[in-house]
Order: structure tokens, then C-alpha cells, then sequence
């Protein structure tokens, strides 16, 4: 009897730990499930010039929160139309803040969750090393036989360089020079490609931890055009994603601020 109280003694000593050590992995188990639960996904169409902030902000976000972030790139007006046509889209990253203006206006957005999440720069930039002077007078030298620039009718930045080809009185001039992108991303790939020998496109495009990556650049003064404001808004097929709710609340984050100005944006 003695011997059968001990045995059972050191059996329950022994197992305690082993019950232990299930009740910790049970308990871990049932957390990753809640949080699996609790996670959510937020289709969102993104302006492409914010293209390369947008994917580090959206792995930021996902580990930070557990939210995922579906990103598609595009031109904003082709966006507005897909949306005005019942897109799913969640959350509408523009590239400027009359279409999200627009389309709250127009009923298919929160009004209240419109916020300009940064402000971006336009450049002159070629991939040639010392091409482009410091104060874009390669634009007068015409010694170039085409240059890029984003359709000004779906694309802000392509907005922005026709506002300061104007205003250098250029614009007659370059006309029959100009390669026109479809977007910011096409015209920064005629560009680099060296379809074009210069492209207006976004700083965000060729700037790295706070440089130019390579070739060169004219930073065009924002006096020559119209601010680039480029607003967010949370879209209807969203208004109660847990996950476009965060999103939305990141991106006005200390971490997601510090992201957006290691590309050139400011707010």
C-alpha cells in the first residue's frame, strides 16, 4: 500500500508539469485563435505613386495589428471610376483630395473619415547621372528628344508638370515631345527605361532613405503648382471593417509618418 502511494505521489509530480505545459500551449493555442479571429482584410486602391511607402506600411500594419491590407496600384481617376462603378474597394489612397472630395460628395464615401495622409513632391528626373541641372533648365536646352509625363486627366502629378510647363512658358514647346503615362508608375518606367530622356514622376519614385537613388534631378519648388494633396477617405463597402478602421487610424501614426517621410512626402 505504502509502495502503490508513493509510485501514484511521483506520478502526479510528474505529471503536474506535463498538465502544466498543456494548459500553457491550450491557453497559446486559444490566443492565436482569438486573434486569428479578431483579424480582418481591407481591399485598398492605393495612388501609384505611394506605391513603395504603401507596401511597407502595410507590412508594418499587418504585424503590428494582425489586419492584412489587400493593395492594388493604379491611376486615381481610373480608380474613382471603378468605384463610381460599385468596386469593392475599403479605403481610397488618392493621389490628390478633389476625388475623395468627389466621392464623399457624391454618397459613396464617409465624409468624416476624409484625412490628407501626405503631400507629395514632383521632380524632373532622369536616370542619367548630371543630365538634369539643379534648376531644370535642361527643359529650355531642348536637347532631349522626349519626356514623360502622366496623363493629366487621370494622373495629379501629370497635373502638376503641365501647370509648370506653363508656367515656364514651355508647354508649346514640349508638346510634341511628350511620352504620356497612363499613371505615375508608367511615366517613371518610360523614363527609366530610356523610352523618354526625361520624366516629370513623383520624388517618392527615386528617392531612398532621403536621396536620390540614382541619376539626376531638378525638385521642383511647390510654388509652381498646385499643392499635391493626397487625401484618404473610407469607402462605403467599409464602413464597419474592423480592418479599414485601423488602417485608417495607422496611417496617421508616428511609424507610418516616419515611413511616408523617408520617401519625400510631407503632411
Amino acid at each position: 500500500m505504502h509502495q502503490t502511494a508513493a509510485a501514484s505521489f511521483r506520478s502526479s509530480r510528474l505529471s503536474f508539469p506535463l498538465a502544466r505545459h498543456a494548459a500553457v500551449a491550450a491557453a497559446a493555442a486559444m490566443g492565436l485563435w482569438a486573434a486569428q479571429a479578431r483579424a480582418a482584410e481591407v481591399s485598398v486602391a492605393v495612388a501609384a505613386n505611394f506605391t513603395a511607402p504603401m507596401k511597407k506600411i502595410a507590412a508594418e500594419f499587418e504585424k503590428d495589428t494582425g489586419h492584412k491590407a489587400e493593395l492594388s496600384f493604379g491611376a486615381t481617376g481610373k480608380f474613382y471610376a471603378q468605384i463610381a462603378n460599385g468596386a469593392p474597394f475599403g479605403i481610397l489612397l488618392a493621389a490628390d483630395d478633389t476625388t475623395p472630395e468627389k466621392i464623399a460628395r457624391e454618397g459613396k464615401g464617409v465624409a468624416a473619415s476624409r484625412f490628407t495622409y501626405a503631400i507629395g513632391t514632383l521632380v524632373l528626373w532622369s536616370p542619367r547621372a548630371g543630365y538634369v541641372d539643379d534648376k531644370g533648365e535642361v527643359l529650355r536646352s531642348g536637347d532631349y528628344r522626349h519626356i514623360a509625363i502622366a496623363n493629366p486627366k487621370l494622373a495629379p502629378y501629370g497635373t502638376a508638370a503641365m501647370e509648370v510647363l506653363n508656367k515656364l512658358g514651355l508647354a508649346a514647346q514640349v508638346q510634341t515631345k511628350v511620352v504620356m503615362g497612363e499613371n505615375i508608375a508608367q511615366t517613371y518606367q518610360f523614363a527609366a527605361t530610356g523610352n523618354a530622356q526625361l520624366g516629370f514622376v513623383a520624388l517618392s519614385q527615386v528617392m531612398e532613405n532621403g536621396r536620390i537613388r540614382e541619376g539626376s534631378a531638378w525638385q521642383v519648388p511647390a510654388s509652381m503648382h498646385e499643392p499635391i494633396r493626397q487625401d484618404a477617405i473610407l469607402l462605403n463597402p467599409a464602413k464597419d471593417n474592423e480592418a479599414a478602421a485601423a488602417l485608417m487610424k495607422y496611417l496617421r501614426s508616428d511609424k507610418a509618418h516616419e515611413i511616408i517621410r523617408s520617401y519625400g512626402y510631407s503632411f
